[in-house]
């Protein structure tokens, strides 16, 4: 049966990720077991990671719905388990200025309240579910690599202020130095608040565990075979079972089933991402690069690494994987990323990495989530694609999917109009699908190239600079 784009290894659903996060969870406070009879609910859930733990809370907590959810996995398997912990906003590679272009300024401001909406709900869901999710820090930076990087951050801010309404705060090379950050790469950084860091499978298990106390049935382990509709009922089929349900809701981001109904295929680009973490630092290491603040961070690069200090003092840095998925691949993106450390912070070049692992970022043709129903069948709901702000858009989108449901809007209606614009409906399926892992090396290259030439000008302006002195 195919699974997606990349290599079979990446979708053996028996097999946890060895990342740090599986093994610092603890244990797993789910009670739900494999699905291996004939049910009947009201809603089934595709896919157990944070859209449709969020969606089953929301139902059953606030509306008394009967809802089941199936996972091929163990719960929070997929990229909800597995992902940097970042509870951003974003949602869209598109700058503020595009999006106001391409949306106007009204639904520019209704997506961005969106993201703030979906940090709040998040921080919300743990403190009043009494999730143990490791909070960390108050806010995401943007750090800049070279001075015109900064330039192109306070342009950033600029537009913000422009079309939002509020300036995020940009912080010099000094201010961020003082700030409690200081390696040879910062030439400054732009704050995003609200955002913070968390551990992903603790928020998972948490969500998981406060649906199942509310009511909510989970069925780790049964993967979707095949789905049917018989009259009004939609008929989900695993290897033991089988749940006949009134409405179905699909999610799974990268890893989305799209063989499982023809209106998936094609609408989505997944992209490998890999995550190394070291041993942790020692205080003499500390010293050498200061890092005091917990707040999650990205570089201002076309081709980004996305890094935190996480609170056992242990260094965390992601970054793009192959185009296969092939395991024997992997150790290459190690090698990569622990190059990137030892560019970034010259003085952890030699800390050895103690975890490695890999999942999937998931975009769509638009470069924004896409929630809605099918046109054919308002009795089937969706939402994906969220561009490396799961944390945050999915546990939003999964409550927006349950309150849609659960008819607080129009119950019949197939395109979302009481949400932003950029999240409206499918986006356009991507021309010739099976090309999709092509587009994205092409594209990785183009991106990489533009960081080239941005470093060829930088060297060329220091080199100026130093024979002017």
């Amino acid at each position: 049966m195919p699974h997606g784009l990349f290599d079979d290894s990446l979708y053996r659903f028996a097999e946890p990720e060895p990342s740090y996060w599986e093994a610092t969870a603890g244990l797993s406070p789910v009670a739900g077991t494999p699905l291996d009879s004939e049910e009947r609910c009201e809603v089934a859930i595709i896919g157990g990671g944070y859209t449709g733990l969020s969606a089953a809370l929301h139902l059953a907590r606030d509306f008394g719905r009967d809802v089941r959810v199936l996972e091929a996995g163990h719960i929070g398997w997929g990229a909800s388990g597995r992902n940097g912990g970042f509870c951003c906003m974003g949602g869209s590679p598109l700058g503020i200025a595009t999006q106001a272009r391409r949306y106007g300024i009204d639904e520019t401001r209704a997506y961005w309240r969106m993201q703030r909406e979906a940090v709040e709900l998040v921080r919300d869901l743990g403190d009043g579910e009494g999730i143990d999710y490791a909070r960390q820090g108050e806010g995401e930076y943007v750090v800049a690599e070279h001075p015109t990087h900064y330039a192109d951050l306070i342009a950033a801010a600029d537009a913000a202020e422009r079309v939002l309404g509020h300036r995020p705060e940009v912080l010099s090379r000094e201010a961020f130095r003082e700030l409690g950050y200081d390696a040879p790469h910062q030439h400054g950084a732009l704050l995003e608040a609200p955002s913070f860091g968390l551990h992903p499978l603790r928020y998972v298990y948490g969500l998981a565990g406060a649906a199942e106390r509310h009511g909510a049935h989970l069925h780790p382990a049964s993967e979707v075979i095949s789905w049917e509709k018989e009259g009004n009922a939609h008929v989900l089929r695993t290897r033991d079972g089988s749940v006949r349900a009134r409405h179905v809701i699909v999610t799974g981001n990268g890893f989305l089933a799209e063989h499982l109904a023809p209106q998936l295929a094609g609408r989505v680009l997944p992209l490998q991402s890999v995550i190394v973490v070291t041993r942790p630092l020692s205080d003499d290491e500390l010293e050498r690069h200061p890092w005091t603040t917990g707040n999650p961070a990205i570089n201002a690069r076309n081709v980004y690494c996305y890094y935190r200090l996480l609170p056992d003092r242990r260094l965390m840095i992601g970054g793009r994987g192959d185009f296969t998925g092939r395991a024997d691949r992997l150790d290459a993106t190690r090698q990569y990323l622990k190059g990137e450390i030892a560019r970034l912070w010259p003085g952890w070049a030699d800390v050895d990495i103690a975890y490695c692992w890999r999942g999937l970022v998931c975009f769509s043709s638009r470069l924004a989530p896409t929630v809605g129903r099918f046109q054919d069948d308002p009795s089937v709901s969706f939402s994906f694609a969220y561009h490396g702000n799961g944390v945050n858009n999915a546990t939003w989108c999964g409550r927006a999917l349950a309150q849609w449901l659960a008819g607080g809007n129009d119950p019949t209606a197939t395109v979302p109009h009481h949400l932003p614009a950029m999240v409206r409906g499918f986006a356009p399926r991507l021309p010739f699908p099976g090309l999709r892992r092509s587009y994205a090396r092409a594209g990785v290259a183009v991106h990489r190239l533009l960081d080239w030439r941005d470093d060829r000008r930088e060297a060329r302006r220091a080199r100026r600079a130093r024979m002017s002195a």
